[in-house]
């Protein structure tokens, strides 16, 4: 059992279409496996992605939100206030299987899907977190997905199982439920300095590390109230630079000086703290994966839910546009995603 949280404390760095591929792509390479994905993003966007895609996911998401109790996380979190410090519900009612829905997506994978409401119900989950009694709330409370999650597993039994848990940017409490819940964490970034900035920000809230002025708040820092209460975080595992643009193959100039900043900045890191890395013996810029641009193909998976192994070159028709996929660019933008689903 192996699971993965995708975050960046930045936006728009395409975090929920890598959880779509990771899941989908790992899901038909292997399966004798389960693949769960667990949607803690208010906006939904993976579960959308997975139910179809565009109008295509519109009556399964109704569905799962109007449904009782909600066949969504938001569903099970507010289970898990009813009662918040005893045995966790059956899990079943809030597991949607995908190929159900959407008939492209491999028989083995599951979706936990995202659901709006989790915006609403989070200053309930994180003062349930802040009581007094039990002593040990906040860690029951943070903990409430990794049980989930192991509940999940149960229902695998002897099945290997891989879980993908899409993050909002924000570091919400249904964020660090998230990464709470996850062993590893993919770090999506662009080539931009609020990516870096981004990531940096992610490397302070789960470890501690960071520029002297960060560190004046580290005495209530969210790292180190989990090692005090023995709550583990996950391992940075890769770093995905997404939407690369490109100049005869190669990564354009301006995209590369920012790349090489943020590699040179984890490496940096790594020098003094590698216990936060998931492989302590390569360096972080070893694990960088560069995904290309191709907006087409972006396009097409995610407004049809059409998962990379099912993306053939030629036109295609999304709502009423013909979007035209190329041979050369889709196979380079395949063999790339391919690179990084190979590291799970």
């Amino acid at each position: 059992m192996t699971s993965y949280a995708f975050w960046n404390n930045k936006g728009g760095v395409g975090k929920s279409f890598l959880c779509f591929v990771a899941a989908s792509e790992y899901a038909h390479r292997h399966p004798e496996s389960d693949v769960y994905v667990i949607d803690l993003c208010p906006q939904a966007n993976v579960s959308e992605t997975l139910m179809g895609g565009g109008a295509g996911s519109i009556p399964h998401m109704r569905k799962a939100l109007n449904a009782t109790p909600r066949a969504t996380v938001a569903g099970y979190l507010e289970a898990r206030l009813n009662s918040p410090f005893v045995t966790i519900p059956d899990v079943s009612p809030f597991i949607s299987h995908v190929h159900q829905l959407n008939s492209s997506i491999p028989r083995n994978l599951f979706l936990v899907c995202g659901d709006n409401l989790l915006e609403i119900i989070s200053e309930a989950i994180r003062q349930t977190s802040q009581l007094v009694i039990p002593t040990d709330a906040w860690k029951l409370v943070v903990s409430w997905i990794r049980d989930l999650k192991n509940a999940l597993k149960v229902r695998s039994g002897s099945r290997d199982s891989l879980f993908i848990l899409d993050c909002n940017p924000s570091f919400a409490i249904y964020t660090q439920l998230a990464v709470v819940a996850a062993d590893n964490l993919v770090v999506p970034f662009t080539a931009d300095d609020s990516s870096r900035r981004g990531i940096e920000n992610v490397i302070a809230l789960l470890f501690g590390v960071g520029d002297s002025h960060a560190s004046l708040y580290s005495k209530i820092s969210f790292e180190k109230r989990a090692k005090e209460e023995g709550v583990s975080t996950p391992k940075l595992h890769t770093f995905v630079s997404n939407r690369v643009t490109q100049y005869r193959g190669r990564a354009s100039s301006a995209f590369e000086a920012v790349s090489k900043t943020i590699r040179t900045t984890m490496d940096t890191i790594y020098k003094s703290h590698r216990g936060v890395f998931a492989d302590p013996k390569e360096e972080p810029s070893k694990s960088f994966v560069e995904v290309p641009d191709y907006h087409s193909a972006c396009i097409v998976a995610s407004t049809t839910g059409t998962p990379l192994h099912r993306l053939k070159p030629g036109p295609r028709i999304v709502g009423t546009e013909r979007v035209q996929l190329n041979k050369e660019p889709l196979e380079r933008y395949t063999e790339a995603l391919e690179k990084f689903v190979d590291r799970l």
